[in-house]
């Protein structure tokens, strides 16, 4: 029987879509500050309204049936318009306004301070929220939970950071390319060599793990070469493996993108950078497209669209 939509609680569907995310009662309970005894009363509630189990108990947690699959999508993006909708103000400076921003660091650092300006001259009481970007950030874009990232991908054919591969409900504009560049102390040993690939990979390196991969583009080329880094240290950022490459004594040596250049001259003045000593041929497959990222849902968003032209501003502004 077809049932009207001013019978059910949207905020039912709020409970549902946590559900969905947390596969556990206790868990919802906690992100919704109310007793699991309450989500279990949701949960009877929207099984009722849908007909359908919605979830099935299994060792791991609920699993959500094909049902409550399909309707994952439609759910978060409808909830993201409920947002929008909530966020309209009358006026030309609306109150009240959230930003969640995954923004790659220390690119985020270079500019947050005016980003903060920024949104807060033009949204009064914005509440901001900033986070590095992560292997989860992409799921966060898609929920609903981050309104844009700003980040780098890869441009080698056989990389699983491609643009292409993004989804088709993702939208994104490339706002810059880089190039990574070696990063080694201004006392390093490697400075009184010729700078070749030999002596590149001569010394121990610093790597990061990128969305939860340690190898990338770079390992590629060296690996089509028959070559490959001799990584001493993993690390979880940018900043990290640049602090460490700073440190007197030690002759590891680390990559990262040409941008952080801006940082390393405020935090660590005594490194400096090389190109990395590849031929010619190999350096498209180096190229970096940092790009803003958002889901399609939010192509009309006025918030979303005042944010990208202010990002894409204080970028060329610091070029």
């Amino acid at each position: 029987m077809k049932r009207s939509l001013a019978q059910l609680d949207f905020n039912l569907l709020y409970t549902l879509q946590l559900l969905s995310k947390e596969h556990s009662v206790s868990r919802t309970a906690k992100k919704l500050n109310v007793t699991p005894s309450t989500v279990s009363k949701s949960l009877r509630k929207l099984r009722d309204w849908f007909d359908d189990p919605l979830f099935v108990k299994t060792p791991k947690g609920l699993a959500p049936t094909p049902f409550t699959q399909s309707m994952e999508q439609d759910l978060s993006d409808w909830l993201q318009i409920s947002r929008q909708l909530l966020e309209k103000h009358s006026g030309d400076s609306p109150k009240g306004i959230q930003f969640d921003l995954a923004i790659e660091s220390p690119l985020l650092l270079t500019m947050l301070n005016e980003l903060i300006q920024k949104i807060q001259q033009h949204y009064t009481d914005a509440k901001i929220k900033t986070h590095n970007w992560d292997y989860d950030s992409l799921e966060s874009i898609i929920r609903g939970e981050t309104d844009i990232g700003l980040t780098g991908r890869e441009s080698h054919p056989r990389s699983k950071e491609s643009l292409h591969l993004l989804p088709y409900f993702i939208d994104f504009e490339i706002l810059f390319y880089d190039i990574p560049v070696v990063y080694l102390r201004k006392d390093h040993p490697a400075l009184q060599e010729e700078w070749n690939l030999d002596t590149f990979l001569k010394y121990p390196h610093i790597n990061i793990v990128w969305e939860k991969c340690e190898a990338w583009a770079l390992d590629e080329v060296l690996s089509e070469q028959g070559l490959k880094r001799d990584i001493t240290l993993t690390m979880a950022s940018f900043e990290q493996s640049l602090f460490m490459s700073a440190q007197p004594n030690q002759n590891m040596i680390t990559t990262a993108p040409a941008y952080c250049q801006h940082y390393t001259k405020q935090q660590h003045p005594d490194l400096l950078c090389l190109p990395i000593p590849v031929d010619k041929v190999y350096h498209d497959k180096l190229l970096i497209p940092f790009t803003l990222i958002w889901h399609k849902r939010n192509a009309h968003n006025p918030k979303l669209l005042w944010l990208k032209e202010t990002i894409k501003s204080l970028y060329y502004i610091h070029q």
